[in-house]
């Protein structure tokens, strides 16, 4: 039997036992498996392909060639059925259709990827942690916040670093106090999005609550709900490397870490003292501003 063999999973899903990717319809593996066992070769980049029409179109990518030109934006593609899918940001139009819920979508993969939804499936597993993914973004978006060392960005203000250029821009909101989300029934301006939408729950009942079914309380995000049930479960799959402990959050692991550092981060702007923890440091630098005879200072 060939390397490249069709499996069939439990829950009706056909995998790539080359590249463990997986498919909902066998007709769609069949497709996909020409990537790896295609006679079509390109001689460039070794890519397979079915038939040499689709070679031909691939072979674009490497040229730059795009003779397809979208009507609407003027973007232009190497295939035909790429500038049809590409229409279909212009049209609206969603052709597939999840049998489950109500749910439609404009691409096929997109469709895959939502039917782990009903599934349950986390088919991307991290190999640093026991975590699973539904997609492989996920994953990659898992690995670089959690296991990536690398900080590349500082913050001038305080020499803080950060993984993600995205990171250090909401960081330097708590310096420069800066409120770009504004309310459009009244005046009030905030620091961050979720803030904004707490308020207008709250204020002007716009949106909607996530409720705990087990003891009723409210969120106003469904990411702080499922950290909520989390308690109630006693569901914590972030493990310490350095010791037993596990914590229900990313942010709780992290702030655990500094336990087994002796490093320092965050300083006093006044003093100098570093502490491990920003609410030590915001803690001492209340008192040490007024020390310096400062006050109305944001740390």
């Amino acid at each position: 039997m060939s390397d490249h063999r069709n499996r069939q999973t439990g829950e009706n899903e056909y995998v790539c036992d080359h590249c463990k990717k997986r498919f909902l319809s066998k007709s769609s593996l069949t497709k996909h498996m020409d990537i790896h066992t295609g006679s079509y070769k390109c001689t460039e980049c070794g890519k397979c392909c079915h038939s040499g029409s689709h070679l031909a179109v691939h072979r674009r990518s490497h040229s730059g060639e795009k003779p397809f030109e979208c009507t609407v934006c003027g973007k232009r593609f190497t295939g035909s059925s790429n500038l049809v899918s590409h229409s279909r940001i212009h049209s609206g139009e969603k052709p597939h259709k999840c049998h489950l819920c109500d749910k439609a979508f404009s691409h096929a993969g997109s469709l895959n990827t939502h039917m782990r939804v009903h599934t349950g499936e986390k088919p991307y597993k991290c190999s640093l942690c026991d975590m699973s993914f539904s997609t492989s973004s996920n994953l990659q978006r898992h690995k670089h916040r959690i296991h990536s060392k690398s900080r590349p960005y500082d913050c001038r203000y305080c020499g803080k670093l950060f993984k993600t250029h995205i990171a250090l821009k909401r960081h330097v909101r708590i310096h420069t106090d800066a409120k770009p989300y504004s309310c459009r029934h009244c005046s009030d301006c905030f620091t961050w999005r979720i803030q904004l939408k707490t308020h207008l729950l709250k204020s002007h009942n716009e949106g909607t609550w996530f409720t705990c079914d087990i003891c009723q309380k409210k969120f106003s995000s469904k990411h702080d709900l499922k950290k909520h049930v989390q308690r109630h479960e006693a569901v914590k799959p972030y493990v310490c490397s350095e010791c037993p402990k596990r914590f229900c959050t990313a942010f709780e692991l992290r702030q655990h870490h500094s336990v087994h550092s002796e490093y320092r981060q965050f300083s006093c702007f006044f003093c100098d003292r570093l502490y491990k923890r920003k609410s030590a440091v915001k803690k001492h630098f209340k008192k040490c501003s007024v020390e310096h005879g400062v006050t109305g200072f944001v740390l």
